[in-house]
Parts: C-alpha cells; structure tokens; sequence
C-alpha cells in the first residue's frame, strides 16, 4: 500500500542541523565542568526531543488507524523525555544532577510506552508470524545484555545509599535489557515492506538502552564522558526515530504477506550470546570469581542457544527435504513434457539435457554433457545459434521459434525449433527448450517445392518464375543484363476441343520439352499456366529476340493425334491436323526495377503479337506504342468512372458440397467503359494500384456490396459475402475503418463479411499486415487467402496470421482430373487447411470431372463457372433461390460417385462447415 505522505527532505535537513547544534553545545557543556551543565544540558535534550516529536507527527500524519499507533507511542515516549528534561533543567538550578528526582519518574515511564509502540509495529494476530525461534532470539539478546550489564555495572552502580537512588540504578539498566530484547520482535515479525522502519526502531530502542546505562554509571560516579555519551546518543536516537517514522508505508493492504524469518535476528542473538561467553571466559581466565547468579544466567544463555542450534538444525533438515521434493517435482514436470531442455554455459557446452532427448535430438542426455552445441550443428546454423545467444544474453528481442539443423549421433540430420530462450544471470548459463520437427519441416519444404513447380511439365511455375526476375533485376545495377520472353501458344484450344485435354496435355509436355532444349542452362524456363509460358534470358535484348525467332519456328509445326475410335486393321485412328505456332512478347528486365511491371511490358508485347496476326515476336517498345493510347485513355476516365456509374459489381456463387446449397457470394468489379467496352477487372485493377487509385476503388466496392448484400441477409437468406483487398489497401492503414463504416452503413454483421488477400500482401509489412487482420479478426470478419499457391506465400507466416479460408489458385483445378500429381497437391492444401482449423475453396470448377476429383480429395467448397457465373446485385436473389443442386453430383462413371452424392473421402469427417464461417 502506497501512502501520500509528505515529502520530508527540507524538514528532516533542518533537524539534522538542529541536532548538531544541540550536540555541540552539550559536549562544551560537559566537557568544561561548567557550573550551567546542571540546566544547560536538560534544555538541549528537551529541545531536541520536542523537535523530534513535532518532526514524527508531521511524518507521520498519512498513518491511519493501526499504522500511526508506534508512532503516536513514540510520539508521547519522547513528549514524556522532553518534560522530564525540563524538570531536570528547573531543578538544576538548586539541585545537583547527580541525585534522582521526579524527572526520572517521567523519564522512566516514557520507556513502556515505546515498548508498547513497538508491539502496535507487528501485524495483527491473523497476520503474525512471530514463532518459537524469534522468542528464543529475543530470549538470548534479553539474558546475555542482562547479564553482560550484571557484570559491567556491578561494581560501578551503587549498592548503598538512598532507597530512590539504589532503585534508580537498578531501574535504568533493567529498561536497557526490556528495550532491547523487546524492540527486536518487530524486526522478526513484520511484513517485508514494513522491515526497514522496524530495524530502525530496533536502533531507536537500542540508543535508548544506551543513554539508560550511560545515563545511570554517569550519576553513579560522577564521570563526565558517560554522561557526554548519554547525551549525544539522546540526539542520534530521536534522528534515527524520525528516520524509522519516514521510512514506514503503513500496514499492507490485502492478505498477510508470506515471509521468512529474516536473519538479522538470529546473527544478533548469536553475537550478544559470543560477548556474553567470551567476557565470563575472560574474566574466569583473569582470576575474577564468578558468581552463582552469573553462572546460572551463563548456563540459561547456553541452554537457549542449544535449543536455537537445534532448531536451525531441524530447519535446515526440513529445507532441504523441500528442495529434494522440489527437484523432483521439476523433473518430473520437464521430462513429461515433448520438449527438450538444454542448459549452456557460458561457452556454450551443454551442462544439462532433459526430456525426450534420445528420441528428439538423436543423442543420449549423457552424450551431450560437456559438448559445445554449436559444433552439432550444421554450418549454416551456428551463426543463427550466435545471434539468438547473443540477443538473449543482451537481454534484446527475440522472435522465436528459431529453426536449426543438428546432426545426430547416426549422421542424420534433425530440424530442431527452439521453442523458448532465457539467460541465468546468475549462473551465466542460458536455457534453451527445443522441439523437433524434422517430419514437419519435410512436409513443409516438399509443399514449398511443389508450390515452385509446374506438375503437368514439371517446369518451374509462376512463383519461381518471378523470383528469378526478382533476382535479375537485383544484379541489373551491376550492369548484367537479361530478358523475359512470354510465350502463349495459337490454336491451343482447338486441340483441347477436338483432340481432347489428353492431347492438349501432351502439347504441352511437348512444347515444355523442346523450350528446355533451346534454352541455355543459365536460362529459365516456367510454365505460367494453360497454354503459357516464360523464359528468364540471361542476355541482352539481341540475343533474346533472336531466341524468339528460333523458338516461334520450331513451335510452327501440324499436329495430328490419336482418336478415340481404331481404324482399319486394328490400328489407332488418327484425328484431324491441328495447326499450332506460338507468339512471343519480349522485354527487358530491370528498366522500371520492378518485377510485376516487367511482367506488364513483356505481356503488351504479347498482346501486340497476337493482334498482328500471330506467330510472330514483339517487343516491348513495340507494343508501349500501340497500348498508350489506351491505357492513357484508361487511366484519365478511372477517377471519373464511380461518378458516371460505369462500374457495377457482380456475384459469383461458393456451393457447398455438403449443404447442397449455396453458402457464400465473392463480390468482382466490373467497368463498362462507354467507348472501350468490357474493360477486363486484371487491367483496371491494376492500373488503379499504379495510380494510387486502388483504396477509393475498393472503399466503393466494400460499401456497395455490403449495402446490397445487407438487403439479400433481410430477406431470411444465410449468405457470406466476399470481397478482394489489394495489399495497398492494407499499406494506406485505412483498411479497418473502411470496414467498420461500410458495415454500419449497411447494418450487416461483421461476421456476414470475408476479407479476400492475394498472397502479396505476405511481402509487404508483416506487422503491419499481422496488426490489420487481427484488428479485422477482433472486429468480427473473416480473413480468407485468396489464389493461395500462385505467389509465393510463406506456411510460417500462414500459421501466424489469423486466416480462416484458403482458396486454391485456379491453376490447381486446371486438369486436375488427368493430372495424379497435381491431384496429390490439392490434397496436400486440403491437409494443410484441415490441419490449420482452415477451410479450402477450390476456384476455376468448370467440369464434373474436377467437381468428382474434388469431392474425392475432399474438398467441399466449389467456386466456379459449373457452379453458377458472376451475375449482377438484380439478379442475385433469383439465382440463389434457384440454385440447382443437381449440378452439384458426379455423374455416373466418374471417381468420387456415390449413392445420393455424398463422398466416400478420408477427409469428409474433418471438414469444417461454411455454416460456421461462410454461412
């Protein structure tokens, strides 16, 4: 408990001054056998002390109830020293110092009224832990101070004379022992916020008992040093009160505070015990005789300090056994957990290993002592290792978990994840707790590599592909210089409508084939997707056109294939020719420094091609001339498209296989220029984002959709609406707010809108990115991946970030039904949602035979043209209400049939719903 007390600084300097004065004069005083002592010295005292008392009560005016009490007795103990040294001064004047008087009376009594302030200082009964061993501690300081004062005073106090002056030189020493064994109780007893201002106490206590003794042999002999020190630790015991008043927060609040004896009673017992011992020995030695009363108190001491001995043997016993139970207790607590624990000294050698550490780490516990863990690592890891104990030892942050690869004993190596870290400064070891993960790790890179890989050609994909340009335009600046070649194939889609997708297929195979073989090995060559195709160049525009001239005369080539029916004799009848060529765009990469607009170029060259007649190569210069007037014209009548209602939004359904309905609507702009026509949502989209357009774009679309969706929810309609947001919108930080107004504007439940992010969005600010989605998450949308697998997304960060749809790239589905390997992908993304707590949405459906895979794969959520087109907010009731089911079962003859439509699939029973998060 915090009090508000006042600030005690200017207040306590002026006391510590005036108490200097006072000790100066009283020493001249004394020292010089003035005949002003007898009154001069009282005055001082009493000026003193009612200073003192006046400082404590300022002090101490924020103590209420029971923690002012000590204080308020300390306060009366030192009014009562002040008026008995004002009577001692009065009387000085005709009387002599040395004889007792009625000041003595009130002096006296000022000492049962500390004491009492001293008990007020412990805690209530509830909250008291003084015990056998702090009444024995008191015990042994109150019999040896009695004792060691028998012996001091025994021949200096007098042992005739006046009834009053015999019972003074008893009464002063006997009130020395009482303050000295009382006061240290408090020590022992209070609560740990409270000990400061007890030791204090115990100080005040102490000077107490010394000007008592002091005070009594000075009177007794008539010496003037005892009574120069009596005076001078008057002075220093009311500083050393007002010090304890300042330093006391009041009782605490709440339940009584856990706290051990503290032993700074036991060392003071055991010292006045060894002076006790020490000065009979002494005197023993030095002939002095002993007497029975002395021997008898020395034989108490002794006894009491058996019995303290004994008690701290017992409680030693008695900790020890807690520290075994603990030990136990926490290795049964590490080892029954999967991870490992590992303590590094500062070296870096492992002194202690426990938990699965054979099955984990592939080495025994034993194995481990004492070696460096740095050199089991692999070299590519020790300098991940150095920087994590150098951040942790620094006390920096650190973003765990960190992955390492050890070699085990066998020679094998284990992914290990270190799952915590944290020094001990003490020690100066560091505690590392591990986990492995090498079969996650496996499963991890084979889903990485096969997120980089085309499985129809086994070429690199759209992913690899633009890493590779990443990296040319990185080496540009050095001057390297290098090209991209986008190559689309003509007359593709008469093969797949006449030959067949098995044809196509083997097109493709092909055509992937003879690029590799023309390309040089420092080329890269990547299938986009369909009939597309690119290759990194490593050269400069020269050698890359005449590249494509090669290329376009190779592919210019009559195709004919097998049929379905057999000719005459038994052989396979052959179908019609197909002619295919290929048209090449060309651009070179690093002239704008970016990836995608490279991409953009080397597409307008394409485009440029194909508009020419086909068959043919652009490049880019080429066709920037023939597209700036276009997208010029595009990008003047963006801004203006909102306001002339040119853009519209269309619905595409999302059916569940399940519930045989639709669940869920993905909302898509549309732009209907009034003189370019149909303007494709991949060109205005982007040049939006270019144009800083992209974030009022897309704030008109969250508000739209919302609205008419809002009126579809009111008709008794249990949809899901979803909506794309590009990466800049979650760059401008205006994400959250757009949100939440186009949700109250429309009064739709945040829990009715999904939020659709393209994997790029995994590039840019992570923390920004991690912040936005939980602010979305929190406010009640939900988050959904939108074309995962066409960038190159990160699982780390997946698990990371609070997404709770992914939805597969139409590339996934495009020949999934002739396709095995590309079958065992989806069925790896499907896992991997299951896995995640994710739900999985396979867009581009176009065919009963990818919805009969799909079924089979267990992918329950379907998007695509099979399972309704886009249509427009008027017609969107109607479609939804007349959704037919029937489109939704496999044919006959089909993998994935079953009786009634349902599924035969392993992962049916794991399937999570969208009535739990889309509908």
């Amino acid at each position: 408990m915090t009090l508000s007390r006042p600030h005690p600084s200017p207040r306590a300097a002026a006391f510590g001054v005036l108490l200097l004065l006072l000790g100066a004069v009283c020493t001249a005083a004394e020292l010089t056998g003035s005949s002003l002592d007898s009154w001069v010295v009282p005055a001082c005292l009493a000026t003193g002390s009612l200073a003192a008392v006046a400082l404590v009560t300022r002090l101490t005016t924020g103590l209420r109830g029971r923690s002012g009490r000590p204080w308020r007795a300390l306060v009366v103990a030192g009014a009562l020293l002040a008026s008995g040294q004002l009577v001692a001064g009065f009387r000085g004047v005709t009387a002599d110092r040395s004889t007792g008087g009625i000041e003595d009376l009130a002096m006296l009594s000022a000492a049962p009224v500390a004491l009492a302030g001293a008990l007020w200082l412990m805690p209530t009964r509830a909250g008291r832990r003084i015990g056998s061993r702090a009444l024995l501690d008191g015990s042994i300081l109150t019999a040896s101070l009695a004792l060691l004062g028998h012996i001091a005073l025994g021949g200096v106090l007098p042992a005739g004379g006046a009834a009053a002056d015999e019972l003074l030189a008893t009464a002063y020493p006997l009130v020395a022992v009482a303050l000295c064994g009382i006061g240290l109780l408090p020590v022992t007893a209070v609560a740990e916020s409270r000990r400061r201002a007890a030791t204090w106490m115990l100080v005040t206590f102490l000077g107490m008992a010394v000007v008592a003794v002091s005070g009594a042999v000075g009177r007794a002999t008539g010496a003037p040093l005892p009574l120069l020190l009596a005076d001078l630790v008057w002075l220093g015991t009311l500083a050393t009160a007002a010090r304890g008043a300042a330093t006391d927060p009041g009782e605490p609040a709440g339940p009584p505070e856990h706290h051990t004896l503290p032993l700074r009673g036991g060392l003071t017992a055991l010292a006045s015990a060894g002076v006790l011992l020490a000065v009979l020995t002494g005197a023993a030695a030095l002939g002095r005789s002993v007497s029975t009363a002395e021997a008898v108190g020395g034989l108490v001491v002794v006894g009491l300090m058996s019995v303290r001995t004994l008690l701290w043997a017992l409680d030693a016993h008695r900790l020890t056994r807690r520290l075994q139970n603990a030990e136990r207790r926490f290795r049964s607590l590490v080892h029954s957990g999967d991870a490992v624990t590992l303590v590094l000294d500062a070296a870096g050698r492992v002194t202690w290993a426990s938990g699965a550490v054979a099955a984990q780490l592939g080495w025994r516990a034993d194995e481990l002592a004492g070696r460096g863990l740095a050199a089991l690592l692999h070299v590519a890891s020790r300098a991940v290792l150095a920087r994590l104990v150098a951040a942790v030892r620094s006390g920096s942050a650190v973003e765990l978990p960190v992955t390492f690869r050890l070699g085990a004993r066998s020679g094998a190596w284990h992914d290990v994840e270190v799952l915590g870290a944290a020094p001990d400064r003490e020690a100066g070891s560091l505690v590392l707790h591990l986990r492995d993960v090498t079969e996650r790790s496996t499963t991890q890179r084979e889903l990485e590599r096969l997120a980089y890989t085309d499985f129809l050609t086994g070429l690199p994909n759209r992913a690899r592909l633009m890493a590779a340009l990443d990296d040319a335009i990185s080496r540009a600046p050095a001057g390297a210089r290098s090209c991209l070649l986008l190559l689309d194939l003509d007359g593709f889609k008469s093969v797949n409508d006449v030959a067949g997708h098995d044809a196509g297929d083997a097109l493709l195979r092909e055509v992937a084939a003879h690029l590799s073989g023309a390309a040089r090995e420092r080329d890269l060559v990547a299938r986009l997707g369909g009939d597309e195709f690119a290759l990194v160049v490593d050269s400069g525009p020269e050698e890359a056109l005449a590249l494509a001239e090669r290329l376009v005369r190779g592919l210019d080539r009559t195709h004919r294939f097998p049929a379905g029916a057999s000719g005459p004799g038994g052989a396979p009848a052959v179908g019609p020719p197909l002619h295919v060529s290929a048209s090449i765009g060309v651009a070179e990469i690093g002239r704008h420094g970016d990836a995608s607009a490279t991409m953009r170029e080397a597409d307008l060259a394409l485009r440029t091609a194909k508009a020419d007649g086909k068959n043919g190569v652009r490049a880019c210069g080429q066709a920037l001339v023939e597209e700036t007037g276009r997208r010029s014209r595009l990008a003047r009548d963006l801004p203006q498209a909102l306001e002339r209602g040119e853009l519209r939004v269309v619905y595409q359904p999302v059916a569940s296989l399940d519930e045989r309905r639709v669940l869920g609507l993905e909302a898509l702009a549309r732009w209907d220029h009034p003189e370019l026509g149909a303007v494709s949502p991949e060109e205005f989209v982007a040049l939006a984002e270019e144009d800083g357009l992209i974030v009022p774009l897309q704030r008109w679309v969250i508000r739209t959709a919302t609205a008419e969706h809002a009126r579809l929810i009111a008709g008794g309609r249990d949809l899901r609406l979803g909506v794309n947001i590009s990466a800049l919108h979650v760059q401008a930080r205006c994400l959250v707010e757009d949100v939440t107004t186009a949700l109250e504007a429309a009064g739709l439940p945040a829990d009715r809108l999904i939020l659709e992010l393209t994997e790029s969005v995994f590039t840019d600010d992570a923390d920004l990115l991690r912040s936005t989605l939980a602010e979305l998450s929190d406010l009640g949308c939900i988050v959904s991946l939108d074309d995962f697998g066409r960038g190159a997304s990160s699982l780390t960060q997946l698990a990371r970030l609070p997404v709770d749809v992914l939805k597969m790239d139409r590339g996934f589905v495009t020949g999934l039904e002739s396709d095995p390997r590309r079958a065992a992908l989806v069925a790896g993304v499907v896992d991997l949602g299951r896995t995640l707590g994710m739900d999985v949405v396979a867009e581009g459906v176009e065919t009963p035979a990818q919805l009969a895979v799909l079924r089979s794969l267990g992918c329950r959520l379907l998007q695509g043209w099979l399972i309704g087109r886009p249509v427009p907010a008027a017609e969107l009731a109607a479609a939804v209400d007349g959704f037919d089911a029937g489109v939704l079962d496999v044919p006959a003859g089909l993998p994935g049939n079953a009786p009634g439509g349902a599924t035969v699939s392993h992962a049916t029973h794991d399937t999570v719903h969208l009535a739990g998060r889309l509908g």
